[in-house]
């Protein structure tokens, strides 16, 4: 269903007559939708906090620092520069065009379909929202059916703050998006996995409609040799184990040497106790599996190593340990797709050489993360592999950077955006030259 009694295709022809009247260009449009959501956010952060919790088990802690905290940081990144990022770029021209003057400037694209998925559900439908809207678009949102609790509020809210001739909320599943794919929109942006990924781009070539793709993949996290162990577990468990592991940039499996591996073992097994206590059952701030469908996914991974620390789980209350697994072979079941759950292996690689090889020999994942004090080693990791980001030191706080593109190479995506590159994805960057005619 929708918010609304409309089918896919009027909510298209109603946004599509709305922009045609240039009702979205101004910068205090503009300004005045990002200001709008943010009051959302502000506003009813305890009701979005619940559906998160709902859907996903999150904490209210954890709902705020990574949804919606997370998206009101985003919008006011934007608001503050938005105006310089909107001027008029100018170029140099060649000699033989005289007086000719050029530049470029930034075009809404009309009207773009949002795609978010169930994972983070809230802030992965309204950041790149907030991205479409400064671009001066309409916008169609999709929520994911999978986090309906979320699906409900947001649809609920949008509406009730946002310009609704402009920007409207469609809720279902695979009809409904099917449905939506079907239209002719000028861009879709699309946050969730290959498969469906697939499918997007196969909708999209029909129309030529451009399409950004934020997907996922096997995320390594390299552990060089005479690092501190207790420091690298403690930053791993606070990555890997956020949302229960159902984070797409969170290291999906770690790679060291075997010296380094036995040492890092313990430290793992003493992070996840300190982090979530001797009962993570009853910790506040370990996440749910979001359905049966991923829990028994996931628990069909458990046997692919040695138990190190953690593997229990629950059914009934989709709960799983934090979980790391030693003497995982590359081969085995868990190494064949991404994780995307509460379950850590660690594989043994000769040194850097093997790890570099290890991770080309793959899809180029969505990050690439590494603990090392080797200003060497950092430089061979980013000039020897592709990934869509690098972190060193702290996995997945690089996506917290909102002048850094966030965003996936081959396997892993294609397309980046967060603050100017938002705006860039959204926008058509419109050529212009004038040659006087004396």
């Amino acid at each position: 269903m929708n918010s609304t009694a409309e089918q896919p295709a009027e909510v298209v022809a109603r946004l599509r007559t709305t922009y045609r009247t240039g009702r979205t260009k101004p910068m205090s449009w503009r300004t005045g939708q990002l200001r709008a959501l943010r009051s959302l956010l502000t506003e009813h952060g305890q009701d979005i906090a619940a559906a998160l919790h709902a859907d996903l088990g999150k904490s209210e802690s954890e709902a705020f620092r990574t949804e919606i905290d997370f998206t009101v940081r985003e919008i006011d990144h934007t608001l503050e520069r938005l105006e310089g990022w909107l001027r008029p770029e100018p170029a140099e021209v060649p000699e033989h065009l005289g007086d000719a003057r050029a530049w470029t400037v930034l075009d809404p694209l009309g009207v773009v379909l949002v795609i978010a998925p169930w994972n983070y559900p809230a802030q992965l439908l309204l950041a790149p929202v907030a991205g479409a809207l400064a671009a001066g678009n309409c916008v169609v949102a999709k929520p994911s059916e999978l986090a309906p609790a979320t699906s409900r509020v947001i649809a609920e809210l949008l509406p009730k703050f946002l310009d609704a001739d402009a920007v409207a909320v469609v809720e279902g599943a695979v009809p409904e998006t099917t449905a939506l794919l079907e239209q002719r929109f000028d861009h879709i942006f699309y946050t969730g996995n290959g498969t469906v990924g697939r499918i997007v781009m196969r909708a999209a070539a029909e129309h030529l409609t451009p399409v950004t793709l934020e997907l996922g993949g096997k995320s390594p996290a390299f552990v060089d040799r005479n690092t501190d162990v207790r420091k690298v577990a403690a930053r791993l468990v606070s990555t890997k184990f956020l949302n229960a592991g159902q984070t797409c940039v969170a290291p999906d499996y770690v790679l060291t040497d075997r010296e380094t591996a036995a040492e890092l073992e313990g430290a793992l097994a003493e992070a996840v106790q300190e982090t979530f206590g001797a009962d993570p059952a009853e910790s506040p701030r370990l996440g749910r599996i979001v359905n049966d469908r991923h829990f028994d996914r996931l628990t069909g991974l458990l046997d692919s190593g040695r138990l190190v620390v953690g593997g229990a789980y629950d059914r009934e209350n989709r709960y799983i340990a934090p979980t790391v697994l030693a003497d995982v072979s590359p081969d085995s079941a868990v190494m064949a797709e991404e994780i995307f759950g509460p379950i850590l292996p660690v594989v043994v690689v000769d040194g850097l050489d093997e790890a570099i090889a290890f991770i080309n020999d793959r899809d180029k994942p969505l990050a690439l993360y590494a603990f090392t004090e080797s200003q060497a080693v950092r430089d061979r990791l980013v000039a020897e592999t592709s990934s869509g980001g690098v972190g060193f030191g702290l996995p997945v706080a690089h996506l917290t950077v909102s002048d850094l593109p966030f965003g996936g190479v081959g396997e892993s995506g294609m397309g980046r955006y967060h603050g100017q590159y938002s705006l860039e994805t959204f926008s058509h960057r419109k050529a212009v030259l004038d040659k006087p005619l004396g």
